[in-house]
């Protein structure tokens, strides 16, 4: 027989959670009315809202999860999502969310890697603003221009630009399934970067959805406003709806490569030269180099392998002579290469046989991980002694991964003002961190392991501060709490500075004026001044 005091304690506890319950159902109910009473009639807004009782709620919230650490069963979810599918869908969760006092995640792909689109670190309440049904891309190919909306994935952009055209593309990120919103807003990046810069060095217009509601162009919001949320992360400051991007030149034909090499193929020296010449070969040259752990091939212990992946914006007779004479260690011949579309390059750059249909740039789903990522920067070439410590230390750690990816070219001659990005010149590459993993055990373990390559490599990065790539999401840095003004803002300096150095302030400024309630809020967004 239970104990009194304890039948009284579940009975209490019983109730406490069918009135929160109800609550929550209470202040949802209302939420919705705000939400149908502000959204235009002729596009009803009720089929776009998701409710978390509803049959099709999990499938839409999970469908763009692209990190696996936060589709667990103690991941905080939305209490709603809002799957707009017309831009009065989007000024209505903005008027009411603001009205309601309720947090705001906006989503376009998923790919942050970590999931401040979806997920909120606050354990409040908060509702999802899912981008994806918004994804027009409309190419014009008399301006070389083209609008594309915010929930559009890259692969969609690359697949009807070149429906259009064959010499024309955009200079944006590898995996096909990132979202256009985050991509662009936060100063995304492909391998034609030193050719044509970065996809905010790229757009002439957009279209966003403010603070109040109201719909803005770049004439409308200014050019202040523009230039934050052209690299400084839309989030911040707005929704934004599309943008105008500029289509670039690319040849009928591209070269690209992928080349690997082990320690015992002399695998230091080649990146170590490599450091050397990658940020200064012809602008129309890229090339990545990924450092991973394998077992060797000539002895029972583990060895490095440097993998070169590359595309040049010309023949590979070109190459092989631009190789030849400034990375010979490389080894690089002619049937390393393969002259290929530009279209197919970007399958050969996602590990897709060239040749597949170019249709496969338009699939959304994607084979997910559980994962992590930092980032650094890297100002002057390490030695090869510090390579060699770098790989005695991934060796022992097994796990992380690094992609060394080289600037230079159009990247150094862009000003570290003119957009919210800043590490242009005086930058010879970046540094991408990694670890994937499968089940939820490991979770901790990679993450640390991630962690301690991240403070091993300390000595050969940038400082003061250390720097790192918005685009490349890493809470590490430090959390927003919004608790106040002033604290706001001594936490918003701690990660904003790291990505963004000396347009930080600027950004501050921009946010205090449109949105000083600091509505469009999350763990890593721009804090208002005190």
């Amino acid at each position: 027989m239970k104990h009194p005091r304890t039948t009284l304690l579940a009975l209490i506890l019983f109730v406490v959670i069918i009135c929160e319950s109800n609550s929550s159902l209470a202040n949802s109910e209302t939420f919705t009315q705000c939400l149908t009473s502000n959204s235009d009639p002729k596009h009803p807004i009720s089929s776009a809202v998701i409710l978390s009782g509803n049959s099709s709620y999990s499938s839409v919230l999970e469908a763009y999860i692209r990190n696996l650490r936060f589709n667990t069963s103690t991941t905080p979810k939305p209490f709603l999502i809002i799957a707009a599918t017309h831009e009065s869908h989007v000024q209505a969760a903005v008027t009411c969310g603001r009205r309601h006092n309720l947090q705001m995640k906006i989503r376009s792909g998923g790919h942050d890697y970590d999931g401040l689109s979806y997920v909120t670190y606050s354990g409040k309440p908060f509702f999802v603003l899912d981008m994806f049904n918004l994804r027009s891309v409309d190419v014009d190919l008399e301006s070389k221009t083209a609008w594309v909306q915010s929930g559009a994935i890259l692969g969609e952009v690359y697949y009807y630009i070149w429906e259009k055209s064959k010499t024309l593309a955009y200079p944006a990120g590898i995996c096909p399934s990132v979202g256009v919103g985050g991509h662009i807003s936060g100063g995304g990046y492909g391998n034609m970067m030193r050719k044509y810069g970065l996809t905010v060095d790229n757009t002439v217009d957009a279209r966003m959805v403010d603070v109040n509601g109201k719909i803005l162009d770049r004439k409308l919001m200014g050019e202040d406003l523009y230039w934050a949320i052209n690299g400084g992360g839309g989030g911040s400051f707005g929704v934004v709806l599309s943008y105008k991007i500029n289509l670039v030149e690319v040849p009928e034909n591209v070269t690209v490569f992928r080349v690997s090499r082990t320690l015992e193929q002399n695998a230091t020296e080649i990146v170590h030269q490599w450091q050397q010449v990658a940020s200064v070969l012809p602008d129309e040259l890229f090339i990545r180099v990924v450092i991973d752990v394998q077992n060797s091939t000539v002895s029972s212990q583990k060895t490095v392998r440097a993998t070169f992946i590359g595309m040049f914006l010309g023949d590979a007779s070109t190459l092989l002579s631009i190789l030849n004479r400034s990375l010979p260690e490389l080894g690089l011949v002619r049937s390393d290469c393969t002259e290929t579309s530009w279209i197919q390059s970007a399958l050969f750059w996602w590990n897709i046989r060239v040749g597949t249909s170019e249709t496969f740039l338009l699939q959304r789903n994607q084979t997910v991980n559980y994962l992590k990522r930092k980032s650094d920067y890297v100002r002057e070439p390490i030695s090869r002694t510090g390579l060699e410590s770098i790989w005695k230390k991934m060796i022992e750690l097994e796990i992380p991964t690094l992609a060394f990816n080289p600037y230079g070219g159009m990247m150094a001659r862009v000003p570290s003002t003119a957009t919210p990005f800043p590490y242009r010149a005086g930058n010879l590459y970046k540094i991408q961190y990694a670890a994937n993993w499968r089940e939820d055990r490991l979770t901790n373990r990679y993450m640390e392991l991630t962690r301690e390559l991240y403070r091993f490599m300390t000595p050969f990065v940038s400082k003061n501060p250390r720097q790192s790539f918005f685009n490349y999401r890493d809470v590490d840095l430090g959390i927003n709490s919004h608790d106040g003004v002033v604290r706001s803002y001594v936490e918003g300096e701690r990660y904003g500075r790291k990505y963004f150095n000396g347009n930080f302030e600027r950004l501050v400024k921009i946010k205090t004026r449109v949105d000083s309630g600091n509505f469009f809020r999350n763990e890593q967004s721009i804090p208002v001044k005190p």
